[in-house]
């Protein structure tokens, strides 16, 4: 039955992780709406500002000149690091099985098992290029039944279509569903295989009580007929599989700190952990299968997981020589309330950016599904997300040396973001600019109302150092207004700093029509 029950609580665990990923991201949005308006008056020092401590200006210290090309490059390499991991791994469980198996090794065996074993590099990909979830599921379920097809027509012939799709039902689509639910949506891909790890010990331990219920009911307890004296039959139940969590609350809870303090030392990335994450359910559905055979020998199912930081040792050792010099800052600026908008162009252009330089904010709940890491996760699971907030501007300067800005082992940078209170966020801003080298702000939408914008624009006017900043407008965008705001500027401002793109219709500018402005060498500042 262990196979079953290990099954069960991996189904459980997962649904557990995808309802609370959607509680926590909610209650997350709304802490923070509730904590940005909140908060001590101060005085602003947004016009003046000292470079602050840990984080220089960016006129201080050019940062590299990276190209277009560069970045094309950089998010090539990732997807090639990946993918030859992934090939290497489903190679090293495909001669596993045929070990096993004790039966004769064929290189068209081999190479049709490797490609039906490679679907874990899909939800990275998914990640990276942050697909949309029909296209997640659309691509994992085609790849399935490909490997269904492929098996079926190049393994032996003399297994039949319905053989192949039990056991590959058995093999792989257990470990395809899971996945499928913890990477489908937004605040499920962001939060969810966090908290998996932390519903795992709590569903083990309300099965350890279960299995305790059971072993009282076959010795006659007397405490268990003390219980039924006062509780019904499936009181009993629901207090022996719940009350546990009681226990393992704490331990599970220490698991979660764990992770997000190994993640903001860096010990854990983003794209690492899922992948990490991916392959461990991948490779547990055979595990499961081989444990009547095998017994605890199953666990050399997971042995290709120690490719894995032999992996990532590789891949921090090309990052490193690299990583030369200081990589380039961008600051995203945008219209609240337009979530649609700047979503879409977090996916297709931010992502983008994270390749080859970093990426600085003030945090809003437009972009909790994309930023939301490990470390904010249990710090507001322990009730500290205020202490994450800018009070005062005295705190500017803490919070911005707080900001990670080498890469993780991949290669790819991390967003760090400020978070502000109403009172707090232009002496946030005034520094953040102080310590960018490029801007893209998306003023789509954009109305004379919209205050906040203005001041952004005066502040992106006048601060020395920057190279460049990309305006996103549209049809809808008061452009005069927002030109009026720079205007008094301009006999300051570098000629070519502000670049206009216009959105025409429904269609957003391309994701290399907005990045390629973006890329300004020392010579073009």
């Amino acid at each position: 039955m262990l196979p079953g029950k290990i099954a069960f609580l991996l189904i459980l665990a997962t649904f557990l992780s995808v309802i609370g990923a959607l509680i926590v991201a909610n209650r997350y949005r709304a802490a923070m709406q509730r904590l940005m308006k909140t908060g001590q008056k101060s005085v602003s020092t947004a016009t003046g500002g000292s470079a602050a401590p840990g984080l220089p200006a960016a006129a201080d210290l050019p940062p590299v000149a990276v190209s277009l090309d560069d970045n094309r490059r950089a998010e090539r390499r990732l997807i090639a690091a990946f993918l030859a991991l992934t090939l290497l791994m489903a190679l090293t469980r495909t001669l596993q099985m045929q070990i096993m198996a004790d039966g004769p090794i064929t290189w068209k065996t081999v190479l049709t098992l490797t490609a039906a074993y490679a679907w874990a590099v899909v939800p990275v990909i998914a990640v990276i290029y942050r697909w949309r979830r029909r296209r997640l599921v659309g691509t994992l379920l085609l790849w399935f039944v490909a490997a269904v097809a492929l098996l079926t027509w190049r393994v032996n012939e003399n297994v039949s279509f319905a053989q192949v799709l039990f056991w590959m039902s058995l093999d792989i689509g257990l470990p395809l569903v899971i996945v499928t639910a913890l990477c489908l949506g937004g605040a499920t891909r962001a939060v969810g295989p966090w908290l998996a790890p932390v519903f795992i010990v709590l569903c083990w331990a309300s099965q350890a009580g279960v299995d305790l219920l059971s072993e009282l009911v076959d010795r006659q307890s007397p405490v268990l007929y003390w219980l039924i004296g006062w509780l019904p039959a499936t009181g009993a139940i629901a207090l022996f599989a719940l009350a546990p969590w009681l226990v393992a609350w704490w331990p599970a809870k220490a698991l979660g700190r764990w992770l997000a303090a190994a993640y903001a030392r860096r010990q854990i990335s983003e794209l690492l952990y899922l992948f990490t994450a991916v392959w461990v359910i991948a490779l547990t559905g055979p595990a499961l299968g081989a444990i009547a055979d095998e017994g605890w020998g199953a666990l050399l199912v997971f042995l290709p997981l120690l490719w894995i930081p032999l992996g990532a040792w590789a891949m921090e050792a090309v990052t490193g020589k690299r990583s030369t010099g200081r990589p380039p800052t961008l600051l995203v600026l945008r219209v609240f309330r337009q979530d649609a908008n700047v979503q879409d162009l977090f996916d297709r252009v931010i992502d983008r950016w994270r390749s080859t330089g970093n990426t600085v904010l003030i945090a809003g709940t437009d972009l909790v599904d994309r930023t939301i890491d490990p470390d904010d996760i249990f710090t507001f699971i322990d009730g500290r997300l205020a202490e994450r907030f800018i009070r005062s501007p005295a705190d500017v300067p803490r919070r911005l040396a707080e900001f990670e800005l080498r890469p993780d082992v991949e290669g790819r940078y991390r967003v760090n973001e400020c978070y502000c209170h109403d009172t707090t966020w232009q002496d946030a801003l005034a520094e953040l600019v102080r310590a960018s080298d490029v801007v893209l702000m998306d003023l789509r939408n954009f109305i004379a109302q919209n205050a906040g914008c203005l001041h952004e624009l005066r502040v992106l006017a006048t601060t020395p150092g920057l190279a460049r900043v990309v305006v996103l407008i549209n049809e809808q965008t008061r452009l005069p207004e927002a030109q009026a705001a720079i205007a008094e500027a301009t006999a300051t401002a570098p000629s070519g700093r502000f670049v206009w793109l216009e959105q025409r219709g429904e269609r957003p500018p391309g994701t290399e029509q907005v990045l390629a402005p973006l890329f300004v060498g020392p010579g073009g500042r």
